[in-house]
């Protein structure tokens, strides 16, 4: 499992492969706590995301609490089905751009 970013001064992409679960949840809160000018954007890209649990989805709600924006300025990206059919049951598609 691995968190890694690619911050372009005003979206900051969030790539997490294997497994989405409490393992990587500093990775994943430093991944944007940390950037200096705070993103206007986020892209969390789960292309690489294997698996995906409830403390995922805990830790997609902290960045959009952090963000403080409407759905347009979080995306996730590059979902299998096995994790868009967890955000879909989740209802997550109401509070982020799923794509």
């Amino acid at each position: 499992m691995a968190v890694n970013t690619q911050f372009d001064g005003n979206t900051l992409t969030i790539s997490v492969s294997g497994r989405f679960d409490f393992s990587v949840h500093q990775d994943f809160r430093i991944a944007y706590e940390t950037q200096n000018p705070k993103p206007a954007a986020f892209v969390v890209d789960l292309g690489g995301t294997t698996y995906l649990d409830s403390s995922a989805l805990g830790m997609l709600l902290l960045l959009r609490d952090y963000a403080a924006t409407d759905n347009n300025d979080i995306k996730i990206v590059n979902c299998n089905d096995d994790v868009k059919k967890i955000l879909a049951i989740s209802n997550f598609e109401q509070l982020f751009t799923i794509q």
